[in-house]
């Protein structure tokens, strides 16, 4: 979304939030995200991206593409050690590939139509599912739902919490729903806004905002 589509904050916290949006928009511009051409590999992804950069991701999707894999009931039916193999390269491959045979196992048996009859579920249903399945954290399930599902939740990772506890706008310690709600209380609920901020905040992070030796003096947000 850009800038000029949002709609009037209404309140001093959802202004702060406008304006943060505004800044980094307009230092970074549209970043189109999520990497991935269908849902399957998109939630593929989501699970394989846990603890590691996109890289090595982009690595174990290539291969299971090259494997004819990137279909989620096509990964239901392989055993877990060929799975494992297949995304050594997004690293602890051997939980990533019980995690993602967790998911596929529990949509299939929850829903045999698969992701488009869970992604008719209402939001909140929809993310009440993916959090039950072993090895689904918030930030997993808001990034499916959002980029696989198109539904308007928040995803905050640890970029996210970074940049605001670095610009005193929360405290480190805040939990992830605590974050979460920050902006889904403050922002229109809108799919191509919350991509969009989501992306904003990894390309500040990787760029500026590091972990270590960070780059406040060039820092888009610099002063605020």
């Amino acid at each position: 979304m850009v800038p000029e589509e949002l709609p009037p904050p209404r309140s001093t916290t959802g202004e702060a939030l406008h304006n943060i949006y505004r800044e980094l928009y307009s230092h970074f511009g549209p970043q189109g995200w999520w990497p991935g051409d269908i849902a399957d590999e998109i939630c593929i992804g989501a699970i394989l991206t846990q603890n590691t950069n996109w890289q090595n991701v982009a690595k174990a999707i290539a291969r299971l593409k090259q494997a004819e894999l990137l279909d989620l009931r096509a990964v239901s039916r392989i055993p877990v050690e060929i799975l494992a193999d297949l995304i050594r390269p997004a690293g602890y491959y051997n939980i990533k590939a019980r995690r993602l045979l967790n998911f596929t196992d529990a949509l299939f048996n929850s829903f045999p139509e698969g992701l488009p009859q869970l992604f008719s579920l209402e939001m909140d249903q929809a993310r009440e599912f993916l959090l039950s399945v072993k090895g689904i954290g918030p930030e997993t399930a808001d990034s499916i739902l959002l980029y696989a599902g198109s539904f308007p939740t928040f995803v905050v990772d640890a970029y996210t919490v970074r940049v605001l506890s670095r610009h005193d706008f929360v405290d480190e310690t805040i939990t992830y729903e605590e974050a979460r709600a920050l902006f889904m209380e403050h922002l229109p609920h809108d799919t191509s806004l919350f991509n969009e901020y989501h992306a904003l905040f990894v390309a500040l992070g990787k760029n500026y905002c590091k972990k270590r030796l960070p780059s406040c003096d060039r820092c888009p947000l610099k002063g605020r």
